[in-house]
Parts: C-alpha cells; structure tokens; sequence
C-alpha cells in the first residue's frame, strides 16, 4: 500500500548549538516522499523521503545564504539530501527507523527513534498516518566541517545536529492535494 507525504501537515526542522550557549532551529521547507507498506504493522513499512536544500530556513538569510554556500550543503552541486530506510523495529511502545541518510555525496546508516502518533480518518474520508521521527548526527561524517574556534576553547557550531520529523502521510497522492485544496478554500 502506497502513502505520500503531506507536506501541508509536516515539517523537517534541526538543531544546532550556537557558541555553546543557544540552541538554532532551522526547517527545510520543501520536501516529498512516499512510504510503502501497512500502518497497521510498521516493522512492514518503508520509505523514502527527499529534501530540497535550497529551501533550509534559520530565520537569518545571512545564515541561510551561509548554509547554502560550499562551507556547508553546497546546493549548487548537492540539491536533495534524502533518507531511505531499510528496517524498522518496535521498541517498546515506538520504533527505531534504521536507514540511509545522504547529504551532499556522503551516505551514511543512521537510526532515528520514531513515536508512532496513530492513524485517523480527515474530515474529507481520506485515511492518515502520522508520527515524529528524532535523532542526533555528527555533521562531519557528513562532511559538513566548516567552524570557528572560539578563544576561549570550544567552536562556534555544534558538531551534533538534532533531526526533529514530523511526519503526516495520506493513504494516497490524491487525499493529499484534496484536503489542501479543501483548507485553501477555508482560509479564503
């Protein structure tokens, strides 16, 4: 059974420490993906998820410009980042998502815990799955190394990024652009 990703219900955010002190939040909004298999049994479930690097947004331009630059993604040579998964596990009452992460050449195994948040029908009949997707990388085996140290000891960014996935997939293509043309129409 083929699911797509609503994009109008989801979110691909991360988290870096700014000189130690604060936490940078930052969101990717524009992505794709589709997830194969039966809600109903998630160790059966996988699935792709692509995103658009160009589309990173930390509040700042500045830093956006910056994120986009070769320093970091390099969005020139390096559009997509994406993940596919290869297994998941039931781990007491969530799941471990073990996959693929590719960021610029570089792919990698990693493992993001899962919450299963449920399945619910949308007002519009249309079937939905949902859930929050987290983790922690270390961005230099990604490649992404550039930093400043600091005088007085440490580095100006984190080495380890939080992934925060929210995640909200419709039984099909169409249940998806049905219920965004539907809220459209509300806001109006």
């Amino acid at each position: 059974m083929a699911w797509t990703i609503d994009p109008a219900h989801s979110s691909v955010g991360f988290t870096a420490r700014h000189l130690g002190l604060s936490k940078v939040r930052g969101l990717f909004t524009r992505f794709s993906g589709k997830v194969e298999g039966d809600p109903s049994d998630l160790t059966t479930v996988s699935g792709r998820f692509d995103v658009e690097m160009a589309s990173v947004d930390t509040g700042s331009a500045h830093r956006d410009a910056h994120l986009k630059s070769a320093d970091f993604f390099d969005v020139e040579t390096y559009p997509t980042m994406n993940f596919v998964s290869r297994s998941v596990v039931k781990d007491d009452d969530d799941y471990k998502v073990i996959g693929y992460l590719t960021i610029k050449d570089v792919t990698r195994e990693v493992e993001l815990d899962f919450e299963h948040g449920g399945e619910q029908t949308d007002p519009y009949g249309n079937r939905k799955v949902g859930g929050t997707l987290t983790g922690t990388i270390n961005r230099s085996d990604w490649g992404l190394t550039w930093n400043v140290p600091l005088g007085s000891g440490g580095w100006l960014l984190s080495e380890k990024i939080a992934i925060e996935i929210d995640l909200q997939v419709a039984e099909n293509k169409e249940a998806v652009e049905e219920e965004v043309a539907a809220e459209e129409k509300l806001s109006v």
